[in-house]
């Protein structure tokens, strides 16, 4: 697995050269929460997409 830093300048990398800092800053918002979603998963912090619809019907 690669290192977060690593990650972000890959995906840095494959921005158009004309990418601004929203963009990049974007890109690696998205590789944060991709990442942490992941390791929840992996602990078992996550709930069953029948769990989630059920949660939904209650708002």
């Amino acid at each position: 697995m690669e290192t977060l830093k690593k990650e972000a300048m890959n995906a840095i990398d494959k921005l158009p050269e004309a990418a601004n800092a929203d963009e990049i800053m974007y890109r690696i918002y998205v590789i944060d929460k991709v990442t942490k979603g992941q390791e929840a998963i992996k602990e078992g912090k996550s709930i069953s997409v029948e769990s989630l619809k059920e949660e939904i019907k209650s708002w």
